[in-house]
């Protein structure tokens, strides 16, 4: 039987613009069946362009047979909490980066996760844009040589009252911008480095009147003293993303994400043998932001093969340990 023989029952908790864009991006492979949102209003709305029910507590929607997989895309503060709920009521799970304030806080989520058997996707969508999916396939197969090191920035534009909304309160976020955009950056290096054994980074507030970061400073070096420099900032004035993959015998550049951050776009520079100018091939992806149905569609791939998916809670968990390390160097104390 395949994927397209199967329609998942989804119930969606979180009915903001994440809940709505996952909601889109359900694909022939899941019927949406339920939203919650403390809202109970934006619950009905997004419940009522499927026929679906809406609640105002999650707990009413979990308590649903017919709910199979719950996606959570609540703020931070109730990840976690949502999360191990979902797992101990026997839900399979795709709940939103960050997946919880602190790595401390998920711990309790991966243990039930190990003993119910139920399967948890983090949502690292950006695995699944075109360019770094491309990206991927020429680093697996050997093109750029050894890799060397990641270079990578991540970066939002500015809007007025920006420090007075919910990522600026600690309580909600667990943190500023090292924990918003900082985990795509740190899972997306580990994706093609591995493992990083050791953590040194700065955190720090240096425009925004809010008590949180709004710019993350990393230098991560595996045990093959591979180095993946990365910057996560909220005072770049206009969205940016840019990742450079450094091999010994070339090098992959990789920008922008569609929309307001640019046309998605995927350079590979091949070093000749006599070097000097390199021989250089550039993918252009104009079209529609697809990482949200691709990612969903493997989801439902996992759940029917039970197969841990591919970005799970130890790769949040992994993330999280370096956010809260560099926290904790830095002189934040986030944690709840």
């Amino acid at each position: 039987m395949s994927t397209q023989d199967t329609t998942y029952g989804i119930g969606i908790i979180g009915c903001g613009l994440i809940g709505q864009k996952r909601a889109k991006a359900l694909g022939t492979g899941g019927s949406l069946i339920a939203c919650a949102d403390v809202d109970a209003t934006r619950a009905a709305n997004l419940a009522k362009s499927a026929g679906a029910s809406a609640f105002s507590d999650w707990r009413e929607l979990l308590k649903l047979p017919e709910v199979q997989i719950v996606v959570i895309a609540t703020l931070h503060d109730s990840l976690a909490e949502i999360t191990l709920a979902a797992i101990r009521a026997g839900k399979d799970v795709l709940v939103e980066k960050p997946a919880a304030r602190s790595a401390d806080e998920l711990e309790p989520v991966l243990k039930a996760a190990q003993e119910q058997g139920v399967l948890v996707r983090v949502g690292f969508n950006h695995r699944y844009h075109r360019a770094l999916l491309q990206a991927k396939k020429i680093v697996d197969s050997g093109e750029l040589g050894e890799l060397m090191f990641i270079r990578a920035r991540y970066g939002h534009g500015a809007r007025v009252g920006y420090d007075r909304e919910w990522r600026a309160d600690p309580v909600l976020s667990g943190g500023g911008e090292l924990i918003d955009q900082g985990p795509h950056l740190i899972d997306l290096s580990r994706w093609f480095l591995g493992e990083f054994v050791d953590v040194q980074g700065f955190a720090h507030t240096f425009y925004w009147d809010m008590p949180v970061d709004d710019n993350g400073f990393m230098i991560l070096k595996t045990s093959r003293q591979q180095v993946a420099f990365l910057h996560a900032s909220c005072t770049e004035w206009k969205n940016l993303f840019s990742m450079e993959i450094y091999g010994k015998v070339g090098k992959l550049d990789i920008s922008g994400l569609g929309g307001s951050y640019g046309v998605e776009r995927l350079t590979h520079y091949k070093m000749l043998p006599e070097m000097g100018p390199p021989e250089t091939t550039t993918w252009e992806y104009p079209m529609a932001d697809n990482s949200w149905l691709t990612e969903m569609t493997e989801f439902y791939e996992d759940v029917r093969l039970g197969r841990q998916p591919a970005a799970g809670l130890p790769d949040a968990y992994a993330a999280l340990k370096v956010i809260q390390n560099i926290y904790k160097e830095s002189g934040y104390d986030h944690r709840a």
